[in-house]
């Protein structure tokens, strides 16, 4: 009667341990463990759900579909968009087109910051990617960036459905 109740936690125990099974991880980003705390860029912006993009000194094909798939993004959102906020950083070294280019559009945020605390920030990660940020300005998923089109296209899509995974479990932003 004693190896009926013990052997399934027995069990239990060794394929926890011994990683037997799939954890059932259902985002499409890549996670980042730790997290990277961006209060120190992020905080003059709104406490919103934030897609962060570093815009680069030269905008390539990668740039551009980058901006591109943020821009869609923000748009398919629909009812959500008062949740949500592309977030441009830009540094001394970023194109001033660019920067010109999208400041002013209707959700989307030009935070200007320097070169140093970008690079301290991303320094494991790197800057050639599109950013997912939470409510409190934490870095909490990434998605590396392409230099092909459809491939742009279909990391979009991975985008948001993390995005709307992460709104209708949040309860703040």
């Amino acid at each position: 009667m004693i190896i009926i109740f013990i052997l399934p936690v027995v069990l239990a125990k060794l394929a926890l341990d011994n990683d037997w099974f799939n954890k059932g991880a259902t985002n499409r980003g890549i996670l980042l463990d730790p997290i990277i705390e961006a209060q120190s860029l992020l905080g003059t912006a709104e406490n919103k759900w934030h897609f962060v993009y570093v815009l680069p000194n030269e905008c390539a094909s990668a740039c551009e579909n980058a901006i591109y798939s943020i821009q869609q993004l923000y748009s398919a959102v629909g009812r959500e968009k008062n949740r949500v906020n592309a977030l441009f950083l830009a540094t001394e070294t970023s194109a001033s087109s660019l920067v010109d280019q999208l400041d002013g559009k209707s959700g989307i945020e030009v935070v200007k910051t320097s070169q140093e605390s970008v690079d301290s920030l991303f320094n494991e990660v790197g800057l050639n990617a599109i950013f997912i940020a939470d409510t409190l300005h934490n870095v909490v998923l990434y998605y590396p960036n392409t230099d092909d089109r459809e491939q742009a296209i279909m990391d979009s899509r991975d985008m948001l459905a993390d995005l709307r995974k992460l709104l209708k479990l949040s309860r703040i932003g």
